[in-house]
């Protein structure tokens, strides 16, 4: 097949969950088909990311934008002049006439069978004609991420962003799931949500895989003591709320039964709500080089996430890495796993600090968990996973050459 892959934002590092799904299902279908990816991104021209990219993917196509960068005081000016727009800013901020031109060249020169568009966010660039045959690649239920959040935010004025940004991005994500040819989730439960947007039919679900060879280096260490690990992109407000909610309401609980136990938080850009929890039983290591040496002296792997969407790569790498895991149900939402066999699942502040001291304690019922956590990761290496999403999408390409185009996008478009 020849297919377009089409990602906002830079693709390296591959620091992100999204990133590290994107990354992994990119080198796998490459390794097989003719693939070209189209990678745009806001800012100064960053000559290291666009040689690295080349490197690494011969066939890709580089665009800067222009538009504003990623910084606060950039972020919040753009965000004003498009505060109007009918279209969530999760979108219309990653809106690019020179992306529109390019897709609309190549549509016209029919160079692909079928194009990817890599979360919504690059979804306002497709022309009409290549909705026909293209994929939207949903890692998140968008509207519900925004929900989410809206709901916990504490700040009155973020509160009130969230909430109008939830109510675009609903309508907007309703109208983009039925104009796509075809939709891929991430689990069962995004099906489920998107299926009241949709026909059922026309979504395909490949879940979230695991680097099974990489994180297996770190499986079979005794840990370094009682230590708890968290990691996660220190900047993403899913990230950052699960460690204030984890600091405020569970560790105390953990250090009282446990007080050697301490808590280690490992992630890129730690936020300051973050920051300022670091203390003699709490590190905050800010951007590693590698997780793995972390993963090895870990005794348990805590995902304490309240909001958010998707599926968490970070559980299978924990699991790939041999540790026991103790989440909430959100934070293992549309992963196969299975509360009390490989994983522990806490929705409340007692059980999951009650679930913690168990496993720092108890040595026999940690290992017996951990076992079964890396039965499971090792049957969702990226090999297995990119496999699936191949089908899905000569199944997509087939379809669309065989059946009238779907309803046009054209009218979704809003100005940048």
């Amino acid at each position: 097949m020849r297919i377009l892959w089409v990602k906002a934002g830079k693709l390296l590092p591959v620091d992100t969950g999204g990133k590290i799904r994107s990354y992994n299902l990119l080198r796998q279908l490459a390794a097989r088909h003719e693939v070209t990816l189209l990678t745009y991104y806001a800012g100064p021209t960053d000559e290291a990311y666009e040689a690295e990219i080349e490197k690494q993917f011969p066939s890709a196509v580089t665009v800067r934008t222009g538009a504003p960068g990623e910084g606060l005081p950039a972020q919040g000016l753009n965000y004003l002049r498009k505060m109007f727009s009918p279209a969530p800013y999760a979108v219309t901020k990653f809106t690019s006439p020179e992306v529109q031109r390019l897709l609309s060249q190549w549509t016209g020169e029919r160079r692909f069978d079928v194009a990817v568009c890599d979360f919504l966010a690059a979804s306002l660039n497709f022309p009409p004609e290549l909705a026909r045959v293209s994929v939207l690649f949903q890692h998140n239920v968008e509207s519900v991420l925004w929900q989410r959040q809206a709901r916990h935010e504490r700040n009155p004025a973020l509160h009130l962003v969230y909430k109008i940004e939830a109510v675009k991005m609903l309508r907007y994500e309703r109208r983009m799931v039925d104009a796509f040819r075809h939709v891929i989730a991430v689990s069962e439960n995004d099906r489920e949500l998107m299926s009241g947007m949709t026909d059922p039919a026309r979504i395909s679900i490949v879940p979230t895989g695991v680097d099974v060879e990489q994180y297996r280096a770190a499986a079979g260490h005794e840990p370094a003591g009682p230590l708890v690990l968290f990691l996660g992109s220190m900047d993403w407000e899913a990230n950052v709320d699960g460690v204030e909610y984890f600091c405020r309401d569970i560790w105390p609980r953990v250090l009282a039964a446990v007080p050697r136990a301490r808590f280690r938080v490992v992630g890129r850009d730690p936020h300051p709500r973050v920051l300022r929890h670091a203390s003699a039983t709490v590190e905050v290591t800010g951007r590693v080089p590698s997780v793995v040496g972390h993963l090895k002296e870990a005794a348990v792997f805590v995902v304490p996430l309240r909001v958010g969407g998707g599926t968490r790569l970070k559980i299978y790498e924990a699991m790939a890495a041999g540790k026991a895991v103790v989440s909430t149900t959100i934070g293992a939402e549309g992963l196969d796993v299975h509360d009390g066999r490989d994983i522990i699942i806490a929705d409340d502040a007692e059980k999951f600090a009650a679930s913690v001291i168990e496993l720092l304690q108890d040595d026999g019922r940690r290992r017996e968990l951990e076992r079964a956590a890396s039965e499971l990761a090792a049957r969702y290496d990226w090999k297995a996973i990119a496999a699936h999403f191949e089908e899905s999408l000569s199944r997509a390409a087939e379809q669309a050459s065989a059946a009238p185009p779907l309803s046009s996008l054209r009218g979704a478009r809003v100005p940048n």
